[in-house]
């Protein structure tokens, strides 16, 4: 399998994985999402739009030389007040992902990108996995809510995302 069939798997299980923790977080309600759980980012909902800030910033704004993003309404997550601010903003990260991914080429995996909240210079490769890598870790802030709440979350396994096998998640 060829990096870029590598790359173009992990941004598919990512998107897989955050659609289901979000639906799963719709489910609670708007006021268990945006309650303060203590967690990073406090709420469900605002570590979801971390997330989405987290790829649209590497994916869009360094990837594709894209800064103006910063400065749109509806990326911060007090401006995110509705399930369909949210829908909209992550429709929005997304659509410029796919731009990337659509003409994405192995040779282009190797190119530097620089973002102004890491020192250094660093490959797209290097962008992917750090993306799928905080994403992750931020959806582990979110398991532990759910946990909390006796709650089992949404499988998040590479394998079992990939093939559709059941394995439990607790």
């Amino acid at each position: 399998m060829s990096r870029l069939e590598t790359i173009r798997r992990l941004v598919a299980y990512d998107r897989h994985v955050f659609d289901a923790y979000e639906k799963t977080i719709r489910r609670m309600g708007w006021a268990k999402a945006t309650a303060n759980h203590e967690i990073g980012h406090r709420s469900l909902k605002d570590t979801l739009v971390h997330i989405l800030n987290v790829h649209e910033a590497w994916f869009v704004a360094a990837a594709q030389n894209r800064w103006e993003v910063f400065d749109t309404p509806g990326r911060r997550p007090a401006e995110i007040r509705s399930w369909k601010d949210l829908q909209r903003y992550k429709t929005r990260v997304w659509q410029g992902i796919d731009a990337l991914m659509e003409n994405l080429t192995d040779v282009q995996l190797d190119r530097r990108v620089r973002v102004p909240w890491i020192p250094g210079r660093y490959t797209m490769v290097d962008a992917f996995f750090q993306a799928s890598f905080e994403q992750a870790h931020h959806l582990g802030e979110i398991i532990a809510v759910f946990w909390q709440m006796d709650k089992a979350p949404p499988q998040m396994m590479w394998i079992p995302t990939l093939t559709g096998v059941r394995v439990s998640v607790r």
